[in-house]
Parts: C-alpha cells; structure tokens; sequence
C-alpha cells in the first residue's frame, strides 16, 4: 500500500496541495478543420473547453502557450514525403476523404500543422522550466495517424513528432508514452515499436477499432518489451483502470526513468461516450493523473505533457477535463485508495498476470508477483476459463 499512499499524498507543502504552473495550448484556428456536419470529431469539442476555463476557480489559472506550426523536419521524423505532399495539397480545397472515416476541409491542413506543432513548442515550454507540466488542447487528434496514412479522425501523429522532437531537438533520452484512449493508438505503436527510447503504454478496448493492440504486440529487435499494450474488455471502470496503472504502469515507468511522459489523453473511456463501452467517471480521470503526476515526480521532476485525443460526450469531456486540469494545476490532489478500493479484482487480476507472464523477462519489476513472489506460470485454471471466455463472448458480442 505504501505506493498507493504516496500517489494520494502528492506534492504538499505544509500539508496544502502544491499548485503548479500548467500551460494551456489553444487557439482558434483549430475550428478550421470540420469534417462535417454529425461528424464525432467536431470542433464544439474546443469549444465546451475553452468555455470551461472561463469558469470561476479555473479562469486567469493557467497560463496560455501559443502553439506553430509543425516544421517539414519535424513531419518528416514520423511520416513519408509522399504522405505530407497529400496532406498539403488538401489546402484550401473542399471535403477531400483520406480512408472512410477521416476527411479534411480547407483549413484542415493548417489546423493539423498546429496540432503537432503545438504539442511540440507545449514539450519545449516544460523542457525549459517555463511550465511544470501542460496539456495541449488541439485538434486534429492523432495517435492512429501511420506514416503514410490517415486513420481514426487523424492527419499528423502529434504525440509521435513531440516525442521525436523531444529526442531530437531537446536531447532527452527516454520518452515514455502512456496512451489511455479508447482506440489503440496503432500509429504511434508503430513509429516507435522496434525504438527503446521510447516507451509506449496502452490500455484500450479490445475487439474495436483499430483491431491492433494485442497481448503479444510487444516491439521488435531492439525495441521489444518496451510495447506495453493492456487489451481490455468492455465495462472497466475507475478502481479498476487505477489498479492497473499502479500494479503495471507504475513498476515499469520507474524501472524505465523517462526524461519526458507524454500522455495521449482519449476521453472516450467515459462511461457516457457514444463509440465507447468503458465506465470511466470524471473522478477517475483525475486518479489516473494522479498516478502519472506522481511518476513524473519520481523520474523527471515533473515533466508531463498530455493531448487531446478522443471523447465525444461534449459534457463528459467537460467534466473530465475539469478533473484532470485541477490535478495538473494541483488545485486539488485525488486519494486514490478509496477509488482502488471499487476496483473488482475478478476483471484485473487476469489481466495483470496477462501482462505480467508477457513482460516479466523485460522489466524486472514485472517478475516479482504482489506478494514479493515470483510470478506464476499458471493462473487458476477456474479463474483463466472463466476470464477467457468472457473475452469470447465479447469478441462475437462486437
């Protein structure tokens, strides 16, 4: 428990939570790019949050960081000159579809150069000291965006060039990249899956869109084990996201040592968002931020970046971001033991000897099971029939 107590007592100075300085990327000119009318991915998603940090307690508490635009150089890290030359020539052109569920509009193009450049020049701000950590509100999203493709409402992968960039540019070493999403992000798996600098983790739906994300998707050559994905069935909710963001997340983020955690921050996991079947309330947003505050502590004095990815319950998204702002800005420090306490241990417990019997011969912290034992080679035969079979059901369910 003495994990779980250090994540809740967060930063304090004579027992008062300590505020930060947290840095907002916004701007108008993300509205530009609209896909079109009914469309999930829509630029009201701005708007509820800019609205937000008007209201009393939040407004003149952050501190506005103007976004650029993303360089050709820092495009061509993770995508190919063929794919930009596409991207470019949508410019000031009409509805152009990229795959069936991405299209862009006149002002697509620009919207997306910010979008990366954005979260770029937000990493520089931390990187520098001008910020304690920052959340980059921009769209379009990104973490499906491949090298040569648009996919999933995605032009640029954002989150893949900032942490190209921190490398780079910045000359961090480590980037870990925590993606806690809805939707696996494939493309951000594939920039930097044979890469150890770059450690990526992903809990996300199985059995949905992008039908990647397995167990088994665990790197290649040099960059193997440092591809963690957390496949999860439908109806995971607060206690039990937290359990594994302690139990899995948290042993290998610090055996790990980033310089830098980028967060692709999807608020579709709450349990009132139309693509999702997850239960995720605003309460448990802020205790995942907690938890990646406190590893952030622990590694790189705080340095923790997030971007908007998914979430399309315009009020849910509210919600959840007043939740994670006020944990970012330490305007309020969430007791994370009474959350795990919710946490049902028939749906995680297989999940975390899942990940713990693929990774264990990667990460030490991984071999050594709750209890300072070993981890098992089998689970209960009882427990496994019945964990598999639920993943069955959901997969000719879906």
């Amino acid at each position: 428990m003495t994990d779980f107590v250090a994540a809740a007592e967060g930063e304090k100075e004579n027992g008062r939570p300590t505020e930060k300085r947290t840095g907002i990327i916004r701007d108008p000119r993300y509205a530009g790019h609209c896909m079109g009318q009914e469309e999930p991915e829509c630029p009201e998603r701005l708007d509820v949050l800019n609205a937000l940090l008007q209201e009393p307690g939040l407004s003149g508490c952050f501190l506005d960081i103007s976004p650029r635009m993303a360089e050709k150089e820092e495009l061509l890290r993770v995508h190919s000159p063929d794919y930009i030359r596409r991207l470019e020539a949508t410019s000031g052109r009409g509805a152009v579809f990229l795959d069936e569920d991405t299209r862009t509009s006149s002002h697509s193009h620009e919207a997306a150069l910010l979008a990366a450049g954005g979260l770029c020049r937000a990493v520089e701000r931390v990187h520098a000291g001008g910020v304690d950590n920052a959340f980059a509100l921009v769209r379009p999203p990104g973490h499906h965006a491949e090298r040569a493709a648009a996919r999933g409402f995605c032009l640029y992968n954002n989150v893949a060039i900032a942490a190209r960039y921190a490398r780079n540019k910045l000359g961090l070493a480590r980037i870990l990249v925590v993606d806690w999403d809805l939707h696996h992000g494939n493309g951000t798996q594939h920039c930097f899956e044979d890469d150890p600098s770059v450690l990526f983790f992903s809990t996300h739906q199985a059995f949905t869109y992008p039908h990647s994300g397995s167990l088994r998707e665990i790197g290649k050559g040099r960059g193997k084990g440092y591809t963690v994905n957390v496949p999860l069935l439908p109806g995971f909710g607060d206690g039990d996201y937290l359990v594994l963001f302690e139990r899995l997340l948290k042993p290998i983020a610090l055996e790990f040592k980033p310089d830098l955690i980028l967060v692709s921050a999807g608020f579709d996991i709450h349990f009132n968002d139309p693509l999702g079947k997850m239960k995720v309330t605003p309460e448990g947003f802020a205790g995942m931020t907690r938890v990646l505050l406190d590893i952030a502590a622990q590694c790189c004095r705080g340095k923790l970046v997030m971007t908007l990815e998914g979430g399309y319950n315009l009020e849910a998204l509210r919600d959840s971001m007043r939740e994670v702002l006020g944990e970012m800005s330490g305007r309020r420090t969430t007791d994370i033991r009474s959350i795990i306490a919710s946490a049902d241990p028939r749906k995680t417990a297989y999940v975390i000897w899942r990940v713990k019997h693929v990774h264990r011969k990667y990460w030490k912290t991984l071999a050594m099971s709750a209890t300072g034992e070993p981890v098992a080679d089998t689970f209960p035969i009882m427990e496994r029939l019945r964990g598999d079979m639920a993943r069955w059901m959901t997969f000719f369910r879906i």
